[in-house]
């Protein structure tokens, strides 16, 4: 019972917070283009000075893959050195442990 009290004030106060941030007025708008000289632009002025989206974005994957199989291949460079030092360690154990 005391657990539903509490949820009830906790929703009230939440309720009361949020009350005068939607009483607020709207922002005023944007003064127009003809008072402060900045007309906005809908397209390119011209096709020429477009950015070739799918090219930079096909050159990005393909980075991004090169980095990646880069950093696979040293990891597994890395763990056959490290396969091949334990490997030798073993050996050296077992020679060791039939000399006595």
């Amino acid at each position: 019972m005391k657990r539903i009290g509490s949820l009830i004030v906790t929703c009230l106060v939440l309720a009361a917070l949020a009350a005068p941030a939607s009483a607020q007025p709207p922002a005023p708008k944007a003064p127009a283009a003809a008072q402060d000289g900045f007309v906005p632009v809908d397209s390119p002025i011209n096709p020429e000075d477009a950015m070739p989206a799918p090219r930079l974005v096909a050159i990005a994957y393909g980075f991004i893959w090169v980095v990646l199989f880069g950093y696979l291949w040293t990891v597994r460079s890395r763990l056959a050195t490290v396969e091949r030092e334990m490997a030798s360690i073993s050996s050296r154990l077992a020679s060791s442990q039939k000399r006595p």
